[in-house]
């Protein structure tokens, strides 16, 4: 997706963690459980409503190729076995091609189809909902 916003702004949205539930409709709340020596957070507690019930997950973040890239995985959770991603911020002059990637298993058993569609919805969700934060200079 393009976004109407340098890749800087992007991934300063991206990081600001303690802010999804300002503009992710399906995070409820936030915890920061660990920083790093520049004081960026290496893993993060959620609770996010997710089919049809709220779930806890803990990610933890890799800043190796930052500020290009944001890349995650799956350290705890309720539901999930895993949820594996990144963003990929590209710049194009002033605006920014964004890519998100992810990889989520459920504990339980799911059709195929069905875990596709979802992570089509929680893609295109994320990538809608960054590119609203980062275009409105909040």
């Amino acid at each position: 997706m393009i976004v109407e916003a340098t890749p800087d702004r992007c991934f300063a949205v991206a990081t600001d963690f303690a802010r999804y539930p300002e503009w992710v409709a399906a995070i409820k709340s936030v915890q920061i459980d660990r920083r790093d020596d520049e004081g960026r957070a290496t893993r993060v507690t959620y609770r996010a409503g997710a089919l049809g019930r709220t779930v806890s997950y803990s990610l933890a973040y890799d800043y190796s190729a930052a500020p290009r890239k944001l890349s995650w995985r799956q350290e705890a959770s309720d539901l999930t076995a895993r949820i594996d991603g990144s963003y990929l911020f590209e710049p194009l002059g002033p605006r920014t091609d964004v890519t998100y990637h992810l990889a989520v298993d459920l504990k339980l058993p799911v059709p195929a189809f069905i875990k596709r569609r979802a992570e089509g919805l929680i893609i295109h969700a994320a990538l809608r909902e960054l590119k609203g934060r980062a275009e409105s200079g909040a």
